[in-house]
């Protein structure tokens, strides 16, 4: 079976990373490592929690809308607990795009602050991506929900996630909808299986949680405990700007082993 239904009783697996329901943002580092805005703006990254229909959440943005240059737009945050090497742990994230044209990439890494500061994109393992970008040799990406992929062709390290009951590319992410992400990580070796991770999807052409893609795979593969929560964004390049378009994101928890129950929120 590759769906599977979402189990809405409240679970005591579930730990929570963070919710957004305090009134200003703690506990994440927020880093623009590659600013090259002209004319200079100081900290152009728009990281800031929202409140709609009573909820608050976290919307993320490179810039403000017009403001182009601004390359890594860093925003992480330690994890309550670590997933140790040879671990599987089910993390939960929903999100919803604001607006497209964007660049989006979020998930979790097992490198240090500094360390993440200095690696940027390559700090992270496990990884899921949001953008209708243009690669450097012209394929367009369409917005719909990607992952890492193990690939010797360098434009080509993600790949679309699945509608596999249809056997074709899920289709893209609609705006101002909240879809949910269960991502199931094995932080195992490789030698034994691991760094790789499932991903099941509720939300826009899926009506119930869905298995959507299988054996992802981690960025680097450094195999350590994994340790932060990790987003970055781009502007991109000032002659092929990308798009400023916000992601936001909201009740981000995390539970040992295999878990599709959804978790209980306020």
């Amino acid at each position: 079976m590759l769906g599977a239904c979402v189990n809405t009783m409240p679970t005591s697996n579930w730990i929570l990373v963070d919710d957004f329901e305090q009134p200003e943002l703690t506990d994440w580092q927020i880093v623009d490592t590659q600013n090259d805005t002209k004319p200079f703006v100081a900290n152009p990254q728009v990281t800031v929690i929202k409140t709609a229909n009573n909820n608050r959440y976290l919307l993320k943005k490179p810039a403000a809308d017009g403001v182009v240059g601004n390359r890594k737009a860093l925003t992480f945050k330690a994890l309550p607990e670590a997933v140790a090497v040879g671990d599987t742990y089910t993390f939960y994230t929903r999100i919803l795009v604001e607006s497209f044209p964007n660049n989006h990439a979020f998930g979790i890494s097992n490198l240090t602050p500094d360390e993440i500061i200095k690696q940027a994109y390559n700090a992270f393992e496990p990884t899921l991506r949001v953008t209708d970008k243009a690669e450097s040799n012209g394929f367009k990406n369409d917005g719909t929900l990607m992952v890492k992929i193990d690939s010797d062709d360098k434009y080509r390290q993600y790949s679309n996630v699945q509608n596999y009951d249809l056997n074709r590319s899920a289709t893209p992410l609609q705006t101002n909808i909240w879809y949910q992400i269960w991502y199931v990580v094995n932080n195992a070796p490789v030698a034994a299986g691991g760094q790789t991770y499932d991903v099941y999807l509720q939300g826009g052409e899926f009506a119930k949680q869905t298995l959507v893609f299988k054996n992802a795979a981690f960025r680097m593969k450094r195999e350590q405990p994994l340790i932060y929560f990790f987003a970055n964004s781009n502007t991109g390049p000032h002659k092929k700007p990308y798009g400023n378009g916000g992601l936001a994101y909201d009740d981000i928890y995390m539970s040992r082993g295999l878990e599709l129950s959804t978790p209980s929120t306020p």
